[in-house]
């Protein structure tokens, strides 16, 4: 048998085995899947490195299926390679099975989650990053994207950033087989304009038969060859090739095949097979170039009583964790003069990179560095983090570990105004799985907090501000993530006002008012905002009657305040409060601020040291000793 032959006979392989798993599950992608089978038959039979019985070994391949919805097909191509059986492929979509309706990375050869579309390069950029400046290793990294997918803007940004990073090392593979969702794509078999819009970006562009095993095996060994230039082969294909009842039709897209169905398809298809392919094993043997290395970390300390801004503070931490951990690297999208990740791009270029204003590509690339074991710092203005929220969604589902810093928060950032003020950062954040939200209030506890991102698991999201505020911590005290402060109170405490980040320093002016008024309060920082320390809140809710005051420079919805509310929700992961009923005030930002001074929106909001007393008046009906 010839190598296109069987070529041939493990693609039908593949499309077979789509069709069997989807009819079994009752739903599923089978003809998005049988479009691009020619193309990986060739692919993991010749061109893939990858060593699945050590799937950690720094010089495999990478495959990123961004179309993540053609997973059977990606099912199939582990079950031809033998590290998965026939039955838990035939387990598709059903509960407990690891062989869910997109990819998520709990199976060998799968980093991270896909099936948003558009992310897939993105990811690609990050890991082909990686390879080319950090690991200095030659394995390449292969995307597969289906051609609807194209009109994500995220994808453009994934072009233009390969293209300056000149990552050679990154093969693009788009399956155009013209029919999206509902019908014809925006350009359905028009190869040329692909390759012309990728041309444009500078890539390299190879236009192929998607269906020619010769056109596809030359276009593999081209994109190998090619030197400073990222690769993208553009292959022409059908979708549900192989079977007439559903080959180039649309209203098939996400739909299985019926038992009927299928069985007449696997029957035009040649039968079932049981194929299994040798994966071939990467030669080199090389380690990363950055391995790790740790040094004593020597955290940035400032006086009490000085003025700084948490996000000088933390562009200095994270300038001195770059100096002890030869892991971390750092991506801004054209803000670092701002967010301060400026002083890890003057310490550390080699591992910082610069991803302009393109907050998508940003997050991609981090989950792409984070799964070649890198810490990823990125920084940008919160508010402009909102256009990556997906990419932070999926980053989760990923299990990714990345850490955000968010700067400009609230309107305390003055008179840029609210389009430059994050209002909705703690809300968005709290609501990312498994997430950890943080807001500091001065330079020693920002600066303590950045130190414990770097190992935290999951999505870190830190908050940080323009103004700068005064340092009311020692430089010894220490802040663990779920703890909060405790800055004034006394056995006879009538009002528990809680603050994180600016609001905090006005809760202690309020404090100074309340107690010239006989009114004693309770001023408690909350700096870790997700998780948040439940067992303090409860207690002072008990001692002070269950009068309690969040003030925060967020919208009123999901921010500080919510957190406090939740955490007398009686959520299973959380002791049961069994105190005095709650008398809850949550002083937040409601109405569209304009421009003006820190002091002057904070007061027209409402959430300044005179709102906090007015509200605890209304709280406190007798101050002490009246």
């Amino acid at each position: 048998m010839t190598t296109q032959n069987q070529w041939h006979e493990l693609a039908q392989q593949l499309r077979v085995d789509s069709i069997r798993s989807t009819t079994a599950a009752g739903s599923g992608h089978p003809t998005s899947s049988m479009s691009a089978a020619d193309l990986m038959a060739v692919f993991m039979s010749k061109y893939f490195r990858y060593d699945f019985d050590n799937p950690d070994n720094p010089n495999n391949d990478r495959f990123i299926l961004s179309k993540g919805h053609a997973c059977p097909l990606l099912y199939a191509m582990h079950k031809a390679a033998g590290v998965m059986s026939d039955e838990e492929m035939m387990s598709l979509r059903q509960f407990g099975s690891p062989v869910q309706g997109h990819p998520v990375p709990v199976l060998p050869g799968i980093e991270v989650a896909t099936g948003s579309l558009g992310q897939g390069l993105s990811v690609g950029v990050g890991m082909a990053l990686a390879g080319k400046y950090l690991d200095q290793l030659p394995y390449r990294v292969w995307v597969l994207q289906g051609d609807s997918e194209t009109a994500e803007g995220s994808v453009w940004e994934a072009f233009d950033h390969a293209s300056y990073y000149n990552l050679d090392n990154l093969i693009l593979i788009i399956d155009v087989n013209r029919l999206g969702q509902r019908g014809q794509t925006e350009l359905g078999w028009n190869t040329q304009a692909y390759a012309t819009r990728a041309r444009a970006f500078g890539w390299h562009a190879i236009e192929i038969d998607g269906h020619d095993f010769k056109d596809i095996e030359q276009a593999y060994g081209e994109a190998l060859s090619i030197h400073n230039q990222p690769v993208v082969i553009i292959a022409r294909t059908v979708k549900g090739k192989g079977a007439s009842v559903v080959e180039n039709q649309s209203g098939w897209h996400g739909k299985n095949l019926d038992d009927e169905k299928a069985n007449a398809a696997i029957e035009e298809l040649g039968g079932q097979r049981n194929i299994q392919i040798s994966v071939q094993k990467p030669e080199d043997e090389g380690e990363p170039a950055i391995i790790g290395e740790t040094q004593p970390l020597e955290l940035p300390t400032y006086d009490e009583g000085e003025k700084v801004a948490t996000r000088t503070a933390y562009g200095k931490a994270l300038a001195a964790i770059g100096a002890s951990r030869s892991d971390v690297v750092a991506l801004d999208g054209e803000v670092s003069n701002s967010t301060r990740a400026k002083f890890f791009a003057k310490t550390h270029s080699d591992r910082f990179f610069e991803m302009f204003i393109a907050e998508q590509q940003m997050l991609g690339a981090a989950m792409g560095l984070q799964a070649r074991h890198y810490k990823p710092f990125v920084s940008s203005f919160g508010a402009f983090l909102s256009r990556a929220y997906d990419f932070v969604r999926m980053a989760a589902i990923s299990r990714a570990n990345i850490k955000l810093s968010g700067s400009h928060a609230g309107i305390s950032i003055g008179q840029d105004g609210p389009s430059q003020m994050a209002l909705e950062d703690l809300a968005s954040m709290r609501a990312v799985w498994s997430s950890t939200v943080l807001y500091p209030c001065d330079g020693n506890q920002t600066a303590k907090l950045v130190g414990q991102m770097v190992d935290r698991d999951g999505i870190v999201y830190l908050r940080t501000t323009r103004m700068k505020t005064p340092v009311i911590y020692e430089k010894a005290e220490e802040f663990p993530i779920g703890g909060s402060k405790t800055l004034r109170s006394s056995d006879r405490d009538q009002v528990t006002v809680i603050g994180a980040g600016v609001t905090l320093h006005e809760a202690l002016k309020a404090y100074d008012q309340l107690k010239q008024e006989g009114i004693t309060a309770r001023i408690i920082d909350a700096y870790s905002v997700k998780p948040i320390d439940t067992e303090t809140l409860h207690q002072a809710a008990q001692d002070t009657e269950g009068n309690l005051i969040v003030v925060e420079d967020h919208w009123l919805e999901g921010g500080l305040g919510a957190a406090v509310q939740d955490a007398f929700a009686g959520v299973d992961t959380a002791p049961t409060y069994q105190g005095p009923q709650l008398q809850l005030i949550k002083l937040a930002v409601q109405n569209m601020p304009g421009s003006g001074k820190p002091q002057e929106l904070m007061h027209e909001a409402k959430i300044d040291a005179d709102a906090i007393v007015a509200a605890a008046r209304s709280l406190v009906k007798q101050p002490v000793g009246a």
